[in-house]
């Protein structure tokens, strides 16, 4: 699957914690970074990480980035909603 054909439905499978980590992933920050700026472990970032890529059928932390930052918009709905 390319990222382009990515259905935004998807996003609906990742929890709150989940969607907040991807969209972070847009900032293109090593996990311990990402991990202090939600406060967090960096082992944390790192299982949800792994199941963001999971969840959403893709291949790499660098597909679930460009996930991020191609459909922000939804991703940032979905936390205004939650």
């Amino acid at each position: 699957m390319s990222v382009a054909e990515f259905d935004t439905r998807k996003l609906d499978r990742l929890t709150c914690r989940e969607r907040e980590v991807l969209r972070n992933l847009a900032q293109a920050e090593p996990n311990r970074a990402l991990a202090r700026r939600l406060g967090i472990a960096e082992r944390t970032v790192k299982a949800h990480i792994t199941s963001v890529v999971r969840k959403l059928d893709l291949d790499s932390r660098l597909e679930a980035t460009l996930v991020s930052v191609q459909h922000r918009e939804a991703l940032t709905q979905d936390s205004i909603a939650s």
